[in-house]
C-alpha cells in the first residue's frame, strides 16, 4: 500500500513540576527553600530516512505524544530533561500546519531533522522564588504543557525525471526496461496507482532516478482521476519525459494527447512548463506508428527532437537514456512556485495576542475568562497551596484583569470562571 498523505496530531512532552522542599541539615539553621526545577519536556522531531518509501507508519498513529520531563528534586536538584521523540519519514516529505496550510518543514536529504512540536519548560521549585521579602516561599510552579499542533504530512517523490502520459502509453514498461524497477504492467488503464522509482545507470557511469507516475487524464489539475495524487509527485522532477502512444492503440490522437497533458501541467502551475521536456514516441514497432509520427511532427510545427522507441521491444532505449542524463547535467533545480505565486513579506510590528477574553454566560450567570496565553499561566499554577493561588491573583491583577472585569459590568459578589476555577469577585 502506498500512502502519500496523512494528518496527525502532535503533543510534545510536558515539563516536569517544580517541588516545594526545605533544607534540613545538622548545624544548618534556617536552611530555607531547597526545591529544584523540573526537567524540560521532550520535543517531537521528524527525521528523513531514505529507507522509507511511504507514510504508512503514520497513518495508524493519529496522536503522537512526547515524553514528560522529570519533576524537580529536593536538595536543589533539577529534574532530568525528557528524551526527544524521533519520528522517521521518507525523504521528500513536506510537513504542513493543518489549520493554516503553512509549511513547517521540507525533508529533501537523508538524516535531515526538524523539531515539529516543542516540549514545555520545567516548572520552577520554591528555591527559585526566594526573595529578600519572601525568604521561605511555600509554593512551586507546575511544568509548562508541551506544544500541541495538528499537521498534515505530504510525500512528494524525489526523482530527477518523471514519466508523464495518458494511461497505457507504456511508462511502466519503459522504466522496467531501463532500470531494476518492476512495476505492475497489464493491458488495462491505471495499472500504476502509485509512483514507482527506478535507478537508471548509463554506460558512462552516470546515473539518475526515474519516476513512473500514475497515468494522467484531462481534468487532473482539478482533481479528476488520480488528479492531485499524480501531479503532486512531478513537482520535484527536474526533467519531464513525455511518453506518447504513437501507435494510437486506444484510438486516441497522439497530438491531442500531447496538448491535453501540457494543458494539465500548465493549470497545475508549480513551474512545470518551464522544465526541460523530452518527447518520447513509444510503440514505434506497431502498425501505423510511423504515419502517426509524421502527422505529429507537422502538427507540432517546431524543431524538437523526438525519440522513437519501443519499450516492449527494447529499441533505441540507450539513446533516450543518454539524452535524459545529458539534460539533467545542465538543468538546475527549479522553484516550486512561479513568480506571480510568490508573496512579498512586509516586515512590520505585529500586535501580540491578548492575554485573555471575557464573555458572559447568561445561562450559568457567570463571567468566563479564556485565552491561549492565560491557559498556559493557569496550567503552571499550583492551586493546592494558598500562596500559589495568591501569586496567580497577583499576576492577573498585573495583567489588568480586575479593571477589564469592571469594564464588562462585573460587580461585587459576581461569579467569575477561569477555565475550571471559579471565584467570587470582591471589589
Amino acid at each position: 500500500m502506498f500512502v502519500d498523505e496523512v494528518k496527525i496530531k502532535l503533543q510534545a512532552g510536558k515539563g516536569g513540576n517544580g517541588i516545594v522542599a526545605y533544607r534540613r541539615e545538622l548545624k544548618v539553621e534556617r536552611g530555607g527553600p531547597f526545591g529544584g526545577t523540573g526537567g524540560r519536556g521532550g520535543n517531537i522531531v521528524f527525521e528523513a530516512d531514505e529507507g522509507l518509501q511511504t507514510l504508512l507508519d503514520l497513518r495508524y498513529n493519529k496522536i503522537i505524544k512526547g515524553n514528560d520531563g522529570e519533576n524537580g528534586r529536593n536538595k536543589g536538584m533539577n529534574g532530568a530533561n525528557a528524551e526527544d521523540t524521533i519520528i522517521r519519514v521518507p525523504v521528500g516529505t513536506i510537513v504542513f500546519e493543518a489549520a493554516t496550510n503553512k509549511v513547517i518543514a521540507d525533508f529533501t536529504s537523508n538524516k535531515q531533522r526538524q523539531v515539529i512540536s516543542y516540549g514545555g519548560r520545567g516548572g520552577r521549585g520554591n528555591m527559585a522564588f526566594a526573595t529578600g521579602t519572601n525568604k521561605c516561599p511555600d509554593f512551586a510552579e507546575k511544568g509548562e504543557p508541551g506544544q500541541e499542533i495538528e499537521i498534515r504530512c505530504e510525500l512528494k517523490v524525489l526523482a530527477d525525471c518523471g514519466l508523464v502520459g495518458f494511461p497505457s502509453v507504456g511508462k511502466s514498461t519503459l522504466i522496467s526496461a531501463v532500470s531494476a524497477a518492476r512495476p505492475k504492467i497489464a493491458a488495462y488503464h491505471f495499472t500504476t496507482l502509485s509512483p514507482n522509482l527506478g535507478m537508471v545507470r548509463v554506460d558512462d557511469y552516470r546515473s539518475f532516478v526515474m519516476a513512473d507516475l500514475p497515468g494522467l487524464i484531462e481534468g487532473a489539475s482539478q482533481g479528476l482521476g488520480l488528479g492531485f495524487q499524480f501531479l503532486r509527485h512531478i513537482e520535484r522532477c527536474r526533467v519531464i519525459v513525455h511518453v506518447i502512444d504513437m501507435a494510437a492503440v486506444d484510438g486516441r490522437d497522439p497530438y491531442e494527447d500531447y496538448l491535453a497533458i501540457r494543458k494539465e501541467l500548465k493549470e497545475y502551475k508549480m513551474n512545470l512548463l518551464n522544465r526541460p521536456e523530452i518527447i518520447v514516441a513509444n510503440k514505434m514497432d506497431l502498425e501505423g506508428a510511423k504515419e502517426n509520427l509524421e502527422r505529429f511532427k507537422k502538427q507540432l510545427n517546431k524543431d524538437v527532437k523526438i525519440y522513437e522507441i519501443s519499450a516492449m521491444a527494447h529499441q533505441n532505449l540507450q539513446e533516450l537514456v543518454y539524452a535524459i542524463a545529458d539534460t539533467l547535467n545542465v538543468t538546475e533545480k527549479f522553484s516550486l512556485y512561479e513568480k506571480e505565486d510568490l508573496e512579498y513579506v512586509e516586515y512590520k510590528f505585529v500586535k501580540e495576542e491578548e492575554w485573555f477574553k471575557i464573555t458572559k454566560n447568561e445561562k450559568a450567570g457567570v463571567f468566563e475568562v479564556t485565552g491561549d496565553r492565560l491557559r498556559k499561566l493557569f496550567d503552571m499554577t499550583d492551586f493546592s497551596h494558598d500562596s500559589g493561588i495568591a501569586r496567580f491573583a497577583r499576576q492577573l491583577r498585573s495583567l489588568g484583569l480586575d479593571d477589564k472585569l469592571r469594564s464588562y459590568g462585573v460587580k461585587n459578589g459576581d461569579t467569575v470562571r477561569i477555565f475550571s476555577y471559579e471565584f467570587e469577585f470582591i471589589d
